[in-house]
């Protein structure tokens, strides 16, 4: 008898692949989930911490680093459900959305963190 396992649609079509693949995919979503902690510290030191930068934009740059930290597990999930599919079906790996994230999340709060410091 075999177990079905969760979720279905991620592990229900096509055939097991090597388990090497499927843990590397795996340990690939906890990278993303451990930059996402990275963030939501970063944010919260940056709030809580006296910066010696203008205020409205260390508030900003402080919701934007939590803001990339609660959607970056979102889009690593998807990218490691995708991922894990397109191997179960032989097909080509998808591109991920997750490093677009964290690019642009940086992008921005570095701009912020820069203008904040020169505006003080």
């Amino acid at each position: 008898m075999t177990r079905s396992r969760f979720p279905r649609w991620v592990y229900g079509p096509g055939i097991e692949p090597d388990p090497r693949f499927s843990l590397a995919n795996e340990r690939t979503l906890l990278a993303w989930l451990r930059t996402a902690l990275g963030l939501i510290a970063g944010g919260t030191a940056l709030e809580a911490l006296d910066v010696p930068m203008e205020p409205t934009f260390r508030l900003v740059a402080a919701l934007t680093l939590l803001g990339g930290g609660a959607l970056l597990p979102v889009t690593a999930g998807v990218d490691w459900a995708r991922t894990e599919r397109a191997m179960r079906r032989g097909a080509a790996l998808p591109g991920g959305a997750a490093g677009i994230v964290l690019a642009a999340t940086v992008g921005v709060v570095g701009a912020l963190v820069l203008l904040g410091l020169l505006s003080r």
